[in-house]
């Protein structure tokens, strides 16, 4: 144990390599690394498979965590039974094509599973040092919401939520605006990506230093680790169900947090596995990948139906090819998928299969359908990362049928509603953090 009763764990350093090397709590409580880099673990231990025995997501954490976390087993489990207190159920939609479904949460979306676990860890890292943070995030859709109700009434954190005015959904606006405890919504003059260049401009602003900025998006390695868990969950549930084989997983990504997540799994876990990258329209990954695009040659985002996968730079980018640089492409293929391809899918996955997806979900299905097609075999998993009852819109114009509700959305609707319009201009940032301090 430490000093400060923290068992001591990997060290985590900056992608850019030009700050000092930090603990997990220290990676977690700053968000990005001083040089402006993003924080990666010093190795991946491999866990000795004990977590394949799990009944509960909680004890996968507490299988292959604890060496990251700096936490004994106990407390990791702990964190996790409290933060997972909802289903991740594997659904088997045809012989060898299941979803992982991660809506069950409060907030309806995957993000659920990373910000409440995030929101434990910092609490109690927050209440060990007797200190408070300000604690910023980016969303084009689903992050902010879970992060607003992950961290509402913590007494040691405020939040400020910011998201592209008039490029979210109505029920994700709901969620995001919903007036909360120690939260700020901002509605932002921009697109997702000048949402998260004020957050990265924040966290590294001298003269913010004393207000302890950190970040929820999965910039933040706190927010990512946790996701590790759900991969190998699924490998879990298919193994209980009699599939032998690891799976192949199809992620629907924008800022490519998932998928990092989804290969540091395959590494800790050790899981024989390998990655589809599902995008939308914003397909730099995919070019990436198939050879057409280099290194961090961003281009801006465009509007699609899949709006929380609506990024154009992906901020996990620098995470992936600092740790595999162009050897990701042994691990990862790519397809992008348009919005009347996503439609289409929509329409011949309920028709077909009777299930209902979500565009970010059918973005992953339509990608599995055509490596299937082009003769990839074993068990696929599609991660299913929001509730159709997010999108009952475009749910109904591609399927005919308006989605079943989802029993945690409607106290959103009822809430009084709150956004401070914002420019998208640092100072303007800035000056608002400071005022609120």
């Amino acid at each position: 144990m430490s000093a400060t009763g923290v068992a001591s764990g990997v060290g985590f350093r900056s992608t850019r390599g030009l700050a000092p090397e930090v603990s997990f709590e220290e990676a977690l409580l700053a968000g990005l690394a001083p040089d402006g880099g993003l924080y990666l673990p010093t190795e991946l231990p491999a866990s000795d498979g004990t977590w394949r025995e799990a009944t509960h997501p909680a004890e996968v954490a507490a299988a292959v965590l604890p060496p990251l976390l700096g936490l004994e087993a106990g407390e990791v489990e702990a964190v996790f039974r409290e933060a997972l207190d909802f289903p991740l159920p594997v659904v088997s939609l045809a012989p060898g094509l299941h979803v992982l479904e991660l809506f069950h949460g409060p907030t309806a979306a995957f993000k659920d599973v990373g910000a409440r676990a995030m929101a434990r860890l910092m609490d109690r890292a927050l209440a060990r040092r007797g200190e408070s943070a300000t604690v910023l995030v980016a969303t084009s859709g689903d992050t902010g919401g879970a992060v607003a109700d992950a961290f509402a009434g913590l007494g040691a954190v405020r939040v400020a939520v910011l998201f592209p005015r008039g490029q979210v959904s109505d029920v994700q606006e709901a969620q995001l605006t919903a007036v909360r405890p120690g939260v700020t919504a901002y509605a932002v003059e921009g697109t997702f990506d000048d949402c998260q260049r004020l957050v990265k401009g924040a966290l590294v602003d001298e003269r913010l230093a004393d207000l302890r900025l950190s970040t929820a998006n999965s910039i933040n390695v706190g927010r990512l680790l946790p996701q590790v868990v759900y991969y190998l969950w699924a490998a879990v549930a298919l193994r209980r169900a009699g599939v032998e084989r690891d799976p192949w997983f199809v992620v629907p990504s924008g800022n490519l947090g998932n998928l990092t997540a989804g290969l540091l799994a395959a590494q800790l876990g050790p899981l024989t596995a390998r990655f589809v990258a599902a995008h939308n329209a914003n397909d730099y990954f995919v070019r990436f990948l198939a050879g057409a695009a280099e290194p961090h040659a961003f281009a801006g985002s465009v509007r699609t139906l899949s709006n929380a996968m609506d990024v154009g730079g992906p901020s996990n980018f620098e995470r992936l090819y600092a740790a595999r640089g162009y050897g990701l492409r042994d691990l990862v293929t790519g397809q992008a998928v348009s919005d009347a391809a996503t439609l289409e899918r929509m329409r011949e996955t309920h028709a077909d299969l009777g299930y209902l997806a979500c565009p970010h979900t059918a973005v992953g299905l339509e990608a599995a359908h055509r490596e299937r097609l082009g003769g990839r075999g074993g068990p696929a998993v599609v991660l299913a990362t929001a509730h159709p009852a997010k999108f009952p819109d475009t749910v109904a114009r591609a399927t005919g049928v308006v989605p079943p509700p989802h029993p945690g959305l409607a106290r959103f609707e009822r809430a009084e509603k709150r956004a401070v319009p914002l420019p998208a201009d640092p100072s303007a940032l800035r000056s608002e953090l400071l005022a609120s301090a």
